[in-house]
Parts: structure tokens; sequence; C-alpha cells
């Protein structure tokens, strides 16, 4: 019994160490993201930061409507550290999405980060399906300048409810989200790559 006792207590101890290491602050003021190098950490290895430019920190496209021509009639133009090299270790990106009329973002979710979502044009039928054990909808149809919160993980989609164009601007809370697609079995998408 002494022995366990000594051993839980070293266990906890070496936790303990672990916990007080970790540093939540960035260590430098920015990291773009150096896209050419193999290596990976939790995130991109880092350019020197005397090389950074402007155009590390900037994205030009979301004025820019996205075509609309595919089965699902919707088109999500992404800003991630693929697209801006300066979002890299910061834990956030964005994405301009663009409905035609009864077009959707069908159900997928996001394995690492939170959505909100909110509508510039247009209205959007939103939601999403609660865990276990009550698997809820929850669904809101949002008007221009309305926002919704997708919580991490959980099922969600979006449909374009009006007789317009739609078009919303996503924040998610990692450089990297993820995208699980949900319903692309036997369509070929840009929501389904």
């Amino acid at each position: 019994m002494e022995k366990q006792v000594v051993l839980l207590s070293l266990v906890a101890l070496t936790f303990y160490n672990l916990a007080s290491a970790f540093e939540p602050k960035p260590l430098q003021d920015f990291c773009i993201a150096d896209t050419n190098s193999s290596e990976r950490v939790n995130g991109l290895v880092c350019n020197n930061p005397t090389l950074a430019q402007p155009d590390d920190f900037s994205f030009n496209g979301f004025h820019v409507a996205g075509n609309t021509s595919n089965p699902f009639r919707s088109r999500i133009t992404p800003v991630t550290v693929t697209q801006l090299a300066g979002l890299n270790t910061l834990d956030i990106s964005m994405a301009r999405i663009d409905y035609a009329p009864w077009g959707i973002s069908p159900p997928h979710t996001h394995p690492r980060g939170f959505e909100i979502l909110t509508v510039l044009e247009g209205s959007l039928l939103v939601g999403f399906i609660t865990s276990n054990p009550e698997n809820r909808l929850i669904t809101k149809v949002l008007q221009k300048g309305d926002a919704f919160v997708f919580p991490v993980g959980l099922i969600h989609f979006q449909g374009n409810v009006g007789y317009g164009n739609a078009i919303a601007l996503a924040a998610l809370s990692s450089q990297n989200p993820g995208v699980i697609a949900i319903a692309c079995f036997r369509v070929k998408s840009a929501h389904c790559q």
C-alpha cells in the first residue's frame, strides 16, 4: 500500500510540474508559416521574423463572389494558414460562403474548432445536432446581420431559404479547423474534398 501511495504521489507531482511548465502565451510576436518546410509542429514551422512582409498578414479575395455552379449551389472561400501565412499559431481562420438560391453547406463538422457564422446578405436556415443522449436538432433562420455559433465537433449545416443569393462570413477558432463531410458519399464538390 505504501508503494502505491509513493507511486501515485510521484505521478501527481510529475503532472503538476508539466502543467506548471505550460506557457499559454506566445513567445514571439508572430510566426509566419514556412509552407515549404516538411517539418510539422502544432502549426507550421516559422519563417525568420525579420523577413516578414505585409502580404504575410493580408488576404485579398473576400470581395469576390464564389462560383456556386455545383451540386450544392454554394462555394466556400477559406482563409486558413494555407492562404494566409500570418495566421500560423494564432488559432483563428475565416471563410466566405456564397449560396445561390436554395444552396446549402451540407452537414459537416470541424473537429478542431468552433465556428461563428454571420449573415451578410440573404436568409439562412442554420442548425446543429447535439451529441448523445438527446441528439437534438437546434435550428434557426438567420437574416442579414444575425450570427450563430456551432460548437466544436458538432454536425452542422446552413441553407439559403431565400429567393436571392446569400453571403455569410464564418470565423473558426483554429488556424486549421478541419472539415469532416457527413453527406458527401456520391457528390464531388469543394465541400466534399
